[in-house]
């Protein structure tokens, strides 16, 4: 059998922030981190491109902990940049190791054989959604909604994405439609239904697995990043769905 992968220096490859207070939320976070494996080095990617959307959801370790201390909610965090390998994607799928992400080349991942994607999904993104799902099933009988959380650059091949927040959903949208509906009330927000992008079975993997397979309410947030870069921004966000997350569910629930 080849080596492994991580090594004792290297940070294991999720954090999980256990429940502080009984809550119906359990939060994810696909790409809250930008870890890289010593052995892979700095991937041949450029040290000003690891500030970029390209290696993780700018912002997002700020919202979710924020959240996290405010709901009590469990909070587990994936801590391995998106260009190692996207933990919202499904093993094997062909861009859960970015040969190229918008524009910037990836060399360690153009030259990696497709044993090396196979190590990265045993050794970092199995471990995650394993534990995603401990947690779910620990909590059973309890009613549960996962809340996943992400971020999204405000341009993209050079188009720019006006919304502030986006819901993203797929074959269930009962969380979703109520969400919009509640952040609609608020005339001054940009709200995206299924942008900046859709959520569907083979574009992501968290949602149509832990929650979508099982049949649990679910929510995936689109923040903007600018608008959560820095710390003020971030807790002004965090405790935007600190109000709404628990509307949203009452109403799920009457």
């Amino acid at each position: 059998m080849s080596a492994p992968l991580l090594g004792a220096n290297d940070p294991v490859p999720f954090l999980l922030f256990p429940e502080k207070m009984p809550s119906p939320f359990v939060l994810v976070s696909d790409h809250a981190g930008r870890a890289v494996p010593d052995a892979l080095g700095d991937m041949g990617v450029r040290t000003e491109d690891w500030e970029r959307h390209i290696a993780w959801d700018i912002g997002i370790v700020g919202v979710g902990r924020v959240l996290h201390e405010m709901l009590g909610a469990a909070l587990i965090e994936q801590v391995y940049s998106r260009l190692v390998i996207d933990c919202n994607r499904a093993p094997g799928h062909p861009t859960s190791m970015p040969l190229v992400s918008d524009g910037t080349a990836v060399p360690v991942n153009q030259a990696a054989q497709e044993a090396c994607r196979a190590k990265r999904e045993r050794e970092i993104l199995h471990p995650y959604h394993d534990t995603i799902a401990e947690v779910l099933t620990e909590r059973d009988p309890r009613p549960t909604a996962l809340i996943a959380l992400h971020s999204f650059t405000p341009q993209m091949n050079g188009k720019d994405r006006p919304w502030q927040i986006g819901i993203l959903h797929n074959s269930d949208s009962r969380m979703a439609s109520i969400a919009l509906d509640l952040l609609r009330e608020d005339s001054a927000l940009c709200v995206g239904d299924n942008e900046p992008y859709v959520l569907t079975d083979t574009s992501d993997y968290t949602v149509p697995r832990h929650a979508e397979a099982g049949g649990l309410p679910y929510l995936e947030i689109e923040i903007r990043q600018d608008l959560i870069a820095e710390k003020t921004g971030q807790r002004e966000w965090a405790e935007r769905l600190a109000v709404l997350l628990p509307k949203v569910w009452e109403r799920l629930a009457a």
